[in-house]
């Protein structure tokens, strides 16, 4: 019976192609189906319902998309040739320039003090307990087993650092976005050697912001799953609002009915709010031994009946492989496991480019000036700015920079460049945003928009506003909130990719033009000099109401809120409380934004991103 079946398909199949392919004939050999056209066939008979079916119908669908991506492979970019923005360090940028070294030599040395810190993990004691008596890997470990390569963007990694209820490395878990089998998936990765994997309120806050991250670039998601639940004294910070815990499994929901896909990977404990995590995923992978799910563990089983089970009974891999059918896949090992985590991804409908291509923007052409430089150029405060074309020149290919509108509103520098062979629209802060500048940024953005062109910000902004000491000064203070809101209005509008790095002062409502974590851009990184605040250190005294009769404990009240900027404003004070995605150092920032560009442009080779229904054939 079963051979018959395939005969006949065969015999279908030799049909439609003796007859042009089936219903080519009504579009000719190279047709675009497309559902109003399906409605449309209000000839076609009751036999011939019967034989071109959905599945025929869907089938030529597939034919040509397929033909489409691989014509699409094959286009090539229009050739450019750019005007290049040449401009060596001059001897009347030495004293600027050498201050501004020893600052970012300062910060780079915080950096890796941090980075050293959140490497610990949980500590050596808690890093014997699991990899010795748990015999289980580490975090890290997991990921060079899963990943292709350690070539990956690890996102806010001092989150958690310094908090009022202590320090939390990397929050308990570790994300980023890496390739597996040349596919970017972003990564959730419980990290069990820090507070035993329980989950903090920056846990939770972080791991949300992955899925941010995931739901707005279209990226496949891999959760790694080894937590013991909530940390329960901070459960009014952890539980009850709609940004906390809840909205993890929320978001799955979400991102499975957009069609993205969701791997879990039990490699540890799965309690309470947390097992909704695997059994919400597409497919799940349980290790044996290591991995176990239940809403409630062994200890309160005994409370509540008096019976004692043991964790693998209870909720081991053997019994949701074998009986739940919670998992998809059983896994003697960890190693076991991520090889089976690494054939789901392959089994997703994604159509990669040519290595080629890829080989192509990676060498692309460097720079004319050292990356290393831009150390120097990083502003210690906004009076040390020099000439923000500078920086644009040691990031972009060849310091290729075609300057859009480059005598007018010259604040605010506007144009387009290729980073690693990807087409960009740069706005970089080069002073305060005036009244034309605003005008001008505004433009260019819904430039951008209307050409698809993802946007850079290089936000350094001014400390204050203006005062208003005049009536003349109250007019071109009120048309440049005029404008200033245009450009908010335009970025906020703008549908395109937005990338925002904070290279010196990110200040005021200036912030927000420039594209600031509340306008949403799709990654938002620090670099180790920035300032976030909204005004910076010495500059408060201008926000204060002036009142002469206390001017004593005035100036006492000035003086405390400015130590306290002095603290609150610094990057990593931004970054431990996840208001960015990352501090990362100058001189690689040309390299984070080929992975940002690339990880952005990834979502246009899924083949399916809507929900195919079936497609009804009216008579």
């Amino acid at each position: 019976m079963r051979h018959s079946t395939v005969y006949r398909e065969e015999e279908e199949e030799e049909e439609e192609e003796a007859s042009g392919g089936g219903i080519d004939f009504l579009f000719g050999s190279d047709w675009q189906c497309t559902y109003e056209q399906l409605n449309n066939l209000e000839f076609i008979c009751m036999t011939d319902m019967h034989r071109y079916t959905a599945r025929f119908v869907e089938r030529h669908w597939q034919r040509s998309v397929c033909r489409m991506s691989s014509v699409a492979g094959k286009r090539r970019a229009l050739p450019s040739a750019f005007p290049v923005l040449d401009l060596p360090l001059l001897p009347i940028h030495k004293h600027i320039y050498e201050a501004n070294l020893r600052n970012s030599n300062a910060w780079c040395k915080k950096y890796t003090e941090f980075s050293e810190k959140v490497m610990e993990g949980g500590g050596e004691r808690a890093i014997a307990r699991h990899t010795q008596r748990n015999r289980k890997l580490l975090v890290r470990d997991r990921l060079r087993l899963l990943l292709d390569d350690e070539d990956f963007l690890e996102l806010s990694p001092f989150a958690g650092l310094g908090l009022p209820y202590g320090d939390i490395p990397s929050a308990g878990t570790m994300t980023g976005i890496g390739r597996i089998n040349g596919l970017w998936c972003v990564f959730v990765a419980s990290d069990a050697t820090v507070k035993g994997g329980t989950s903090y309120p920056i846990t939770v806050k972080k791991n949300l912001r992955a899925q941010e991250i995931a739901i707005k670039n279209r990226l496949p998601c891999v959760y790694l799953v080894d937590s013991g639940g909530a940390f329960l004294p901070l459960q009014s910070e952890i539980f009850p609002d709609k940004n906390h815990g809840g909205r993890t499994f929320y978001n799955e929901a979400i991102m499975s009915a957009m069609k993205i896909p969701q791997v879990a990977v039990v490699c540890g404990s799965c309690t309470a709010g947390g097992a909704y995590i695997p059994t919400m995923a597409e497919e799940a992978v349980m290790v044996h031994r290591i991995g176990t799910i239940f809403l409630g563990g062994p200890p309160l089983v005994k409370a509540a009946t008096g019976e004692e089970v043991t964790p693998e009974d209870l909720g081991g891999a053997r019994l949701h492989a074998e009986v739940s059918g919670c998992v998809d896949h059983f896994a003697w090992e960890e190693k076991e496991a991520f090889d089976y985590t690494r054939n789901i991804i392959s089994t997703l409908n994604f159509l990669l480019p040519e290595e080629e291509e890829e080989t192509k923007k990676r060498n692309a052409e460097e720079p004319l000036h050292s990356l290393e430089e831009l150390l120097g150029l990083a502003p210690k405060s906004y009076n040390y700015s020099l000439d923000v074309k500078m920086v644009v020149s040691r990031l972009v290919d060849g310091s290729r920079f075609l300057e859009f509108k480059a005598r007018y509103g010259t604040s605010l520098v506007t144009g387009f460049a290729k980073i690693h062979g990807h087409l960009v629209g740069i706005l970089a802060n080069d002073g305060q945003l005036s009244y034309e500048a605003a005008l001008k940024g505004s433009h260019f953005v819904q430039l951008c928009n209307q050409r698809d062109v993802p946007l850079l910000f290089l936000q350094n902004t001014a400390p204050t506003a203006a005062l208003t000491l005049s009536t003349k000064q109250a007019e071109m203070n009120s048309n440049h909130l005029k404008a200033q809101g245009s450009m908010m209005s335009a970025v906020a509008s703008a549908s395109v990719p937005k990338i925002t790095v904070v290279i010196g002062g990110c200040h005021g409502a200036d912030s927000y033009a420039m594209c600031g974590r509340a306008f949403d851009p799709n990654f938002l990184f620090l670099w180790p000099n920035a300032k976030v605040s909204i005004a910076p250190p010495g500059h408060i005294g201008s926000l204060l109401p002036l009142n002469g009769e206390q001017e004593e404990e005035q100036k006492k009240q000035e003086e405390e809120l400015n130590r306290r900027l002095v603290e609150e404003s610094s990057a990593f004070f931004s970054s431990s409380r996840m208001w960015d995605d990352g501090v990362i150092l100058p001189q690689n920032t040309r390299k984070v934004l080929r992975d940002v560009l690339d990880i952005i442009k990834q979502q246009r080779y899924q083949l399916s991103t809507e929900t195919l229904q079936s497609i009804p054939l009216r008579m």
